[in-house]
């Protein structure tokens, strides 16, 4: 695969993976400053200016294992890879929706679950094709992991 064609490919996973992360964040709004900050919420969440820069590197590190996938072989050799990421990009910005847009924690929480079982499909999806991509994977793993728990306690807090 020549070089031009890698880094064009790179670009459009980037910008597909970052689309996905704009329209979760349309979706957020004002109610990450105003709703979202009336709520009861445990401890342990994290102050709100972690989640921009945790976000942004999540995001980033997504979309280079999709690209590292995608140059194996192209759309065709990734095809289910890459169709299970896509599932899981369009199920990540829908709980920003149902969570804030719609303000709907427990909804949101069911969706999580669903998203992060994705999230371990298109983790070993993509470790088939580049243990690399695997690994970057993990963090989002990780992260969502304790997404779930968050959403889980301010949704029975607020219940």
């Amino acid at each position: 695969m020549s070089t031009t064609r890698q880094v064009v490919g790179l670009v459009v996973i980037v910008a597909a993976t970052f689309l996905a992360a704009g329209l979760g964040s349309a979706f957020a709004g004002r109610a990450v400053s105003g709703w979202y900050l009336t709520l009861a919420r445990p401890s342990w969440t994290p102050p709100g200016w972690v989640f921009g820069p945790v976000w942004t590197l999540l995001y980033t590190m997504m979309a280079v294992a999709a690209w590292l996938v995608w140059r194996r072989g192209g759309w065709a050799a990734a095809r289910a890879a890459m169709a299970l990421y896509v599932v899981q990009l369009v199920l990540n910005a829908a709980w920003t929706g149902l969570f804030f847009g719609l303000r709907m924690p427990g909804v949101a929480f069911a969706e999580l679950a669903v998203l992060w079982v994705a999230i371990l499909a298109t983790t070993a999806a993509f470790w088939r094709h580049s243990a690399a991509a695997g690994v970057l994977m993990l963090p989002y793993i990780a992260w969502c992991t304790f997404a779930a728990a968050l959403n889980f306690a301010i949704w029975r807090m607020n219940a």
